[in-house]
């Protein structure tokens, strides 16, 4: 069985040619995709064609997902052997909640 691998990738500011050099490797090997308003939509066309892209995205008093349901589906499409990405606009530990999203991946022992 294939091991899956979860990473959390800032976007930058919003320039899609900021986005650091791991983040654009990691997404042109991604599976799944899990991206939010915040990160360039520019940055998706750096995923391969056949992967799977999900909007788990806030405004206010819109959220497509809660950040519980965000943490089960990067612990569910990771555990299933997928590389997935978490993109994030900016920088996902400062102003996202990337250190939740972690906290989720370690107690459930996946790699990220």
């Amino acid at each position: 069985m294939k091991k899956g691998k979860c990473h959390l990738v800032g976007a930058g500011p919003g320039d899609p040619a900021l986005i650091t050099l791991r983040g654009r490797d990691v997404l042109a090997k991604a599976e799944t995709v899990v991206y939010d308003n915040l990160a360039n939509a520019e940055l998706l066309a750096l995923a391969p064609e056949e992967a799977e892209l999900i909007y788990a995205g806030k405004e206010p008093g819109d959220h497509a997902m809660s950040q519980e349901e965000i943490n089960r589906l990067l612990v569910e499409k990771t555990a299933a052997g997928r590389v997935v990405v978490r993109l994030k606009g900016g920088d996902p530990f400062v102003f996202g909640r990337g250190g939740e999203e972690a906290e989720a991946l370690r107690a459930a022992g996946i790699a990220y």
